[in-house]
C-alpha cells in the first residue's frame, strides 16, 4: 500500500516551463508561489533588518554603534588622545561590512560636535554638522578628529570580565561583544530612532541622573510610581515640553504616544525683534524658517518685517524682527499654532529583547534592563572569582612545597633531564600538574622566609574573598546593592541639569493659545456671494461702494448673499452629502468684476462632487432646514456640525436617500412655502417640526406629493411673491396644497436641481 500523500503545489515547490525566446532557442522559466518567495527570500531580509541593523538592543546601542564604539575602545581611544576619524572609519570596516560612509554619519550621530544626545560617546574636534540643522553639512572624515568620551567608560568597564558574550565578526578573524555592559540604563538615556522592514523604533532621551535615581527605586521597590521619578523625557536641544499627565502616563505605560515639544524664545524691546535660541527636537531651523516664509507670502501673518538665521559659535539664533506695535506674545502664540516652533515627538519604544522586538513602557524597560545588568555583575563575579580560585589553587601547591623546601630543591637537583622536573613534583608533594609548573618557575631568590610567610598568608585571605564572591553570586540581593553603589557613582560623576524646561500649565495654556488664535484673525465687514455652480466672493463694504455689479460665468448667476464679519466660520454643503468646514479669513477679499474662487477647487472637494449650499452658523444655536423631492423636510440642529478639533470635513451632513431641492438657514421659526412640480403650493409654520441632533434624519412629510411630480423649490414665505398666503396655509401635515394662482407665482423660482 502507497501511504505517501499527493503534494500540494505549494509543497512541491518550483516548476519549470519552457518559453522560447528571441533568439530561437528554448529557456526554462522557474515558477515559484507567492507564498513561498516570501517566506524563503522576504522574511529572511526582513528579520535581518531588524535584529541586524535597526533596532536598537537593552544596551541602548544598534549593531552600528556597538561596532563603532568597540573599535575605538581597541584603538584605545578612551583616555587617550584623538586620532582622525578616517583612522576609525577604516579600523571598524573590521568589524562592520559597510561603506565607510555609512559608519562616520554613525559616527557623527554620537559625536559631541553633531549635539544630538544629552550625554554624547564620542569626544569630537572639527565641522561635525549640527541635529537641529537640515542643511549644515559635517565635515569630511579625513579633516576631523575624535576619541571616546569620559562616559564610555562605563559601558566598558566589566568589558574584559566575560559581562557579555563575544562572537566572531563577519569573516571569522575577530571577535566582538553582542552587547555592552553599560552600568546605567543607557537605553533610556540615548535618543535613538530607527527604521526597519514593517516597524520602526523612536526612543527619546531622559535626563541621566533621573534615570539612575528611578532605576535605584525601581530596584528597591518594583511598583514604585516611576513618574514621580522619572518626571518626563529630556532632549539635547532643550526646548520646553508641554506636560500632559494622561499622555505621558500612556507613553510609560505602554511605550507609544506622542509629547508635545516648543521653543525657547525671547522679547528685546530695544531692537523689536524675538530671538529664538532653543527649538523642539523633532525639527530643524531651516523647516521654521521655511514655513514662516511661506505664512508671510500668504498674508496670514503680517506682524513680520523679516527672519534670519543668525546661528554662529555660540549656539543656535533666529531673529524675528517685527513691525510696529506687534504683541509678540499673541504673534508667537499664533506660530506656535501654525509652525514647526510646537512640535511632537511621537515615542515608540521598541527593542530587542532576546532577538524579538517588542515595544514596552518604561517600566518594563527597566525590568529588562535590571534583569541583564544582574546577570553581567553574576557573570563578573564569578569571573573574578575563577581568577581568584585558579590563584589560590597554586598558593596551596605553593604551600605544601615551601612547608619542606629542602626536599624539593634536592627533588630538582637530584632530577636529570628538565622534563622530569615537574613529575617528579608531582610525585614527591602529591599536587597536579598546574601547580607543579608554578613552584618550577619560582625564581632562587623568592625561596626565603619573607616570600613563604607572604604566600601562606595570601591563601586565608583569598579563601575569605572567594567565600564572599560565592556568596555574592548566589545572593540577588547583593547584586541589586552592586548596581545601586554603581548608578550613585554614575549619577554623581556625570549627571546634568535637565536641558528640557517642563511647562505644567499646559492645558490652561493650550486653551488660552487657541483663544487667542481665534482673536488674532482680522475683524471687519464683508459681503458673501455665492453664484448656483459655487463660485465665492467676499467683497468689503467700500470696494461694493465702487462697483456693485457681479460677474458670472455664462450660464451662472446669483444664488446666496449675505453679510457678514471676516473671522466668520463657513460650512459648505455638497451634493454628495458632504460638509466642508473654513473662514471667511481663508478666502482672499475680492472684486464684484472677477468670477472669485470656485469653491470645489478651493476647498479639496471630491472628484465630480458639486457645491449645494452653504451658510455662515455664527454660535451654532440656529438651525437648518433640508428640503428633499419627496416632500419631505428635516430640521437639523446646527450644533450638530460643531467640533472641538479643526475637522475640515464632515461625511454624512444630511440624509442621502433622497436628492436635496432646498435649504434654508433658520434662525427664529417662520412660515415657509414649498412648490411641486405640479404647481401645487404648501405653506406651513417652522415650529411644527421637531428639531433633530442626527444629522442624516429623514425628517417629516410637509407636502403630500402626487405620483410622477416632486418638490421644485422651497423658500421663507417672506421671500415669495405669494399674497393670497391663506389660500395654500397647511392645517396638518402632510398636505395636498393648493394649486397657485398667477398672482402668486411672480418670477420663475430659482432651485438647486
Amino acid at each position: 500500500m502507497n501511504l505517501a500523500k499527493k503534494k500540494t503545489p505549494e509543497q512541491k515547490g518550483p516548476k519549470k516551463v519552457n518559453n522560447p525566446n528571441v533568439m530561437g532557442l528554448r529557456a526554462q522559466v522557474l515558477e515559484q508561489p507567492i507564498t513561498e518567495t516570501l517566506e524563503v527570500n522576504y522574511m529572511p531580509y526582513a528579520m535581518s533588518v531588524i535584529v541586524s541593523r535597526a533596532i536598537p538592543e537593552i544596551d541602548g546601542f544598534k549593531p552600528s554603534h556597538r561596532k563603532l564604539l568597540y573599535t575605538m575602545y581597541q584603538m584605545k581611544l578612551l583616555g587617550g588622545s584623538r586620532t582622525k576619524s578616517a583612522n576609525v572609519v577604516g579600523a571598524t570596516m573590521k568589524l562592520n561590512p559597510h561603506g565607510d560612509a555609512a559608519i562616520y554619519d554613525t559616527m557623527v550621530r554620537l559625536s559631541r560636535g553633531y549635539g544630538a544626545l544629552l550625554h554624547p560617546l564620542v569626544d569630537s574636534k572639527g565641522n561635525f554638522g549640527k541635529v537641529y540643522s537640515r542643511d549644515m553639512a559635517w565635515a569630511a572624515s579625513r579633516y576631523t578628529e575624535v576619541r571616546l568620551d569620559p562616559v564610555c567608560q562605563e559601558l566598558f568597564r566589566d568589558i574584559d570580565q566575560d559581562a557579555v558574550d563575544f562572537v566572531p565578526n563577519y569573516d571569522g578573524k575577530l571577535t566582538e561583544p553582542t552587547l555592552l555592559p553599560t552600568t546605567f540604563p543607557n537605553v533610556l538615556v540615548a535618543a535613538n530612532q530607527g527604521i526597519a522592514v514593517g516597524m520602526a523604533s523612536n526612543l527619546c532621551g531622559f535626563n541621566l541622573g533621573e534615570v539612575c535615581d528611578a532605576t535605584i527605586a525601581y530596584l528597591r521597590d518594583p511598583n514604585v510610581d516611576l513618574m514621580g521619578i522619572l518626571k518626563a523625557p529630556d532632549f539635547s536641544t532643550g526646548g520646553q515640553l508641554l506636560y500632559d499627565g494622561a499622555a505621558l502616563a500612556e507613553v510609560y505605560r505602554t511605550g507609544r504616544g506622542p509629547i508635545k515639544l516648543r521653543a525657547k524664545w525671547r522679547y528685546i524691546k530695544e531692537d523689536n525683534v524675538i530671538e529664538i535660541y532653543e527649538i523642539p527636537y523633532s525639527t530643524t531651523v531651516e523647516a521654521i524658517l521655511d514655513k514662516v516664509a511661506e505664512l508671510v507670502k500668504a498674508g496670514k501673518v503680517r506682524e513680520i518685517s523679516d527672519m534670519r538665521d543668525e546661528t554662529d559659535l555660540n549656539g543656535l539664533k533666529l531673529a524675528i524682527d517685527l513691525k510696529r506695535g506687534t504683541d509678540p506674545d499673541k504673534l508667537m502664540n499664533r506660530l506656535f499654532q501654525s509652525t514647526p516652533l510646537q512640535d511632537s515627538f511621537s515615542c515608540n519604544f521598541n527593542i530587542l529583547i532576546a532577538g524579538m522586538p517588542r515595544v514596552m513602557g518604561v517600566g518594563e524597560i527597566l525590568d529588562e534592563w535590571t534583569a541583564w545588568r544582574m546577570d553581567g555583575v553574576r557573570r563578573r563575579t564569578y569571573f573574578v572569582c575563577k581568577k581568584k580560585e585558579d590563584k589560590l589553587h597554586l598558593l596551596k601547591g605553593l604551600k605544601r612545597i615551601l612547608l619542606d623546601i629542602d626536599k624539593a630543591i634536592k627533588i630538582i637537583r637530584e632530577t636529570e633531564e628538565d622534563a622530569e622536573v615537574v613529575p617528579n613534583l608531582i610525585i614527591g608533594f602529591g599536587i597536579d600538574q598546574i601547580q607543579a609548573e608554578f613552584v618550577a618557575d619560582i625564581r632562587l631568590r623568592n625561596i626565603n622566609k619573607e616570600y613563604i610567610l607572604k604566600r601562606v598568608e595570601e591563601v586565608s585571605e583569598l579563601e575569605k574573598e572567594i567565600a564572599d564572591l560565592k556568596d555574592i553570586i548566589n545572593s540577588p540581593g547583593r547584586i541589586k546593592d552592586i548596581i545601586i553603589d554603581e548608578l550613585k557613582n554614575v549619577k554623581k560623576k556625570y549627571a546634568a541639569p535637565r536641558r528640557t524646561e517642563i511647562v505644567y500649565e499646559y492645558q490652561q495654556a493650550a486653551e488660552e493659545e487657541k483663544a487667542a488664535a481665534v482673536e488674532e484673525i482680522p475683524a471687519y465687514p464683508v459681503n458673501v456671494f455665492i453664484s448656483r455652480e459655487g463660485y465665492f466672493k467676499k467683497i468689503t463694504p467700500q470696494s461694493l461702494r465702487m462697483s456693485s455689479e457681479q460677474k458670472y460665468k455664462e450660464g451662472d448667476g446669483p444664488y446666496l448673499q449675505w453679510e457678514g464679519n471676516n473671522g466668520d466660520e463657513l460650512l459648505v454643503f455638497t451634493d454628495k452629502h458632504q460638509c466642508y468646514k473654513t473662514r471667511l479669513s481663508d478666502f482672499d477679499d475680492t472684486k464684484a468684476s472677477v468670477l472669485g474662487d470656485y469653491l470645489p477647487t478651493k476647498l479639496g472637494m471630491d472628484p465630480e462632487e458639486k457645491f449645494a449650499w452653504a451658510c455662515a452658523p455664527g454660535d451654532y444655536s440656529a438651525h437648518v432646514l433640508f428640503f428633499f423631492d419627496n416632500g419631505k423636510a428635516a430640521r437639523v440642529e446646527l450644533s450638530a456640525y460643531q467640533t472641538q478639533t479643526r475637522r475640515r470635513k464632515l461625511t454624512g451632513a444630511y440624509c442621502d436617500k433622497f436628492p436635496l431641492v432646498s435649504a434654508c438657514l433658520l434662525a427664529e421659526d417662520q412660515e415657509m412655502a414649498v412648490s411641486a412640480s405640479d404647481g401645487r403650493c404648501v405653506v406651513f409654520h417652522t415650529a411644527s417640526l421637531t428639531p433633530k441632533t442626527t444629522r442624516t434624519t429623514q425628517g417629516v412629510g410637509v407636502m403630500a406629493v402626487k405620483a410622477k411630480h416632486k418638490v421644485v423649490w422651497a423658500k421663507p414665505l417672506a421671500a415669495t411673491h405669494i399674497v393670497n398666503a391663506a389660500r395654500y396655509r397647511a392645517r396638518s401635515l402632510p398636505a395636498a396644497g393648493a394649486l397657485l394662482k398667477e398672482e402668486d407665482r411672480g418670477e420663475e423660482q430659482l432651485t438647486i436641481l
